[in-house]
């Protein structure tokens, strides 16, 4: 056989490129659409990037392998598991009936969120979904509400009904909605975290929509930094301004923020904020307009920085003192468009100085 060493005809060019990005489809599409992905090397590090779960991520790790695959995979058996949105995952499954199976995946997001349900008194509840939905910021929605409605969905609502077996989820009502959407994305980024450290990673970072999952030093040696945003009131959240910047200066952890000044309904001329005190059925509203949080794992952290958001700031210290190696700031607000941010004095460490 043989070998030109000259260049390829044009049309075997155009060729190779169609049949490269079919081969990406063809591989990324694994029961959830995956899209733009790309990878890049920095020295002995690479970098994935693209769009899953209606959101965007990064993966930065030490190793030059591909991983892309695999991750594919983990984002896949995730899906099945937790994903409210997919009619074939296991939650949704246990949503439709009054039991179902669970998986390893399933009982671990189960118990983290189960220990902030009781930690908060109640107030962070991951059956809170039918009054979530309610208010229409769920996976369904409701086109009335009013204080009849909403007592009447409370009546099966509370975190305390449900019951872990050793492989299922059982509720006491079979109308009963569970939606792990407050913790889960953080999870997600943890799962793949543990995917590189068992490929022998020692250095990664895992961005999944701003949940963040982190190990190590970055590409130049140095702790990972990662900005926090300002809270701008854009429901779109095409609008970015950095409050500050964090240097991640520990072995290992998560960090998430949440807020309420980008999602919220305007109702009959008034705002109303995504986060619902499943003790009341009705929107609430703290000084607290975003919590970012530093925990061992970012489902800790994503699940904390939620449950902050039905807190007042005043509350938040003592609630977060029940859980070990969390640090936190808070965004406040007051008169007008004027916030101010108050940090407790691990975080307040970790904040790089303005040049």
């Amino acid at each position: 056989m043989a070998f030109s060493t000259g260049k390829r005809p044009k049309w075997l060019v155009s060729l190779s490129r169609l049949i490269a990005v079919l081969l990406v489809v063809c591989c990324a599409y694994w029961g959830i659409k995956i899209y733009r992905q790309s990878q890049q090397h920095h020295g002995q590090f690479s970098h994935l990037s693209g769009e899953i779960f209606h959101t965007y991520y990064s993966i930065k790790y030490d190793r030059t392998a591909n991983y892309q695959a695999a991750i594919d995979s983990v984002f896949s058996t995730f899906s099945h598991s937790l994903n409210p949105f997919d009619s074939t995952s296991l939650i949704a499954y246990i949503n439709r009936h009054e039991a179902g199976p669970a998986d390893s995946m399933l009982l671990r997001v189960w118990a983290a969120s189960r220990r902030i349900a009781e930690a908060s008194g109640g107030s962070y509840d991951v059956t809170c979904s039918p009054l979530i939905n309610a208010w229409g910021f769920g996976f369904s929605d409701s086109d009335t509400i009013s204080a009849k409605v909403l007592d009447s969905l409370r009546s099966f609502v509370g975190y305390n009904r449900v019951r872990a077996t050793r492989d299922s989820l059982i509720k006491e009502d079979p109308r009963m909605k569970i939606d792990f959407s407050s913790i889960s994305k953080g999870y997600c980024s943890d799962l793949v975290g543990e995917y590189l450290h068992a490929q022998g990673a020692e250095h990664y970072m895992v961005d999944l929509g701003g949940e963040v999952a982190f190990r190590g030093l970055n590409p130049q040696g140095k702790p990972w930094r990662i900005g926090v945003s300002k809270p701008i009131d854009d429901p779109t959240g095409l609008m970015q301004e950095l409050e500050l910047i964090i240097s991640l200066d520990m072995p290992q952890g998560g960090l998430a923020t949440s807020g309420n000044y980008r999602n919220y309904k305007m109702i009959e001329g008034k705002k109303y904020a995504h986060t619902i005190n499943p003790l009341t059925g009705y929107p609430i509203q703290t000084d607290v307009l975003s919590a970012t949080i530093i925990a061992p794992s970012c489902m800790m952290a994503d699940g904390l920085a939620t449950a902050c958001m039905t807190k007042t700031s005043q509350e938040i210290p003592a609630f977060l003192a029940q859980f070990e190696g969390v640090e936190y700031m808070l965004i406040l607000g007051g008169e007008g468009q004027s916030y101010r941010s108050i940090m407790s004095p691990g975080f307040s460490r970790l904040v790089v100085p303005k040049e």
